[in-house]
């Protein structure tokens, strides 16, 4: 089993290199998944994401906040099935308000800075993950766990 702060290090790398994700979210009838914008705090205890409030994923959160948000390495080569990684993470969601937006909304522009005028939006919720468990799979099989403490 990998040391914790290596599988740490893999996951700030992997973080940072990528842009996007794809949210799971679950209706009462069946699970919607989203691409989305993302960024992992420093500790890796959040995941953040903005969207409207209008949105498929906005009502599915509203009604069941726990999702799950999967990040990968690939790059769409036959190579891809023996090097790229995939990570699972899994937990629940909340907007983002009050005295911590400011703080939030900024370090997820740090990432996403062509996002601004969207994320400023009043139609436009900063939502947090609250990660449990992140599943890391690479080498086509590899499957290790890293449960995030609270």
């Amino acid at each position: 089993m990998e040391k914790t702060a290596q599988l740490k290090e893999f996951l700030k790398d992997l973080f940072s290199s990528q842009r996007l994700a794809v949210l799971a979210t679950q209706s009462k009838t069946q699970p919607y998944g989203s691409l989305i914008a993302f960024m992992a705090t420093e500790d890796l205890k959040h995941l953040l994401f903005a969207t409207t409030r209008a949105t498929r994923k906005y009502a599915n959160i509203s009604k069941n906040p726990k999702i799950a948000m999967v990040v990968d390495s690939r790059s769409n080569q036959e190579a891809d099935f023996h090097q790229a990684a995939a990570v699972t993470a899994t937990g629940s969601v909340k907007e983002v308000v009050g005295p911590q937006k400011r703080r939030f909304q900024k370090l997820y522009l740090s990432k996403h800075p062509y996002l601004k005028e969207f994320v400023s939006s009043p139609t436009c919720a900063l939502l947090r993950m609250d990660v449990e468990t992140y599943y890391v799979v690479r080498q086509f099989q590899n499957v290790v766990e890293l449960h995030i403490k609270k």
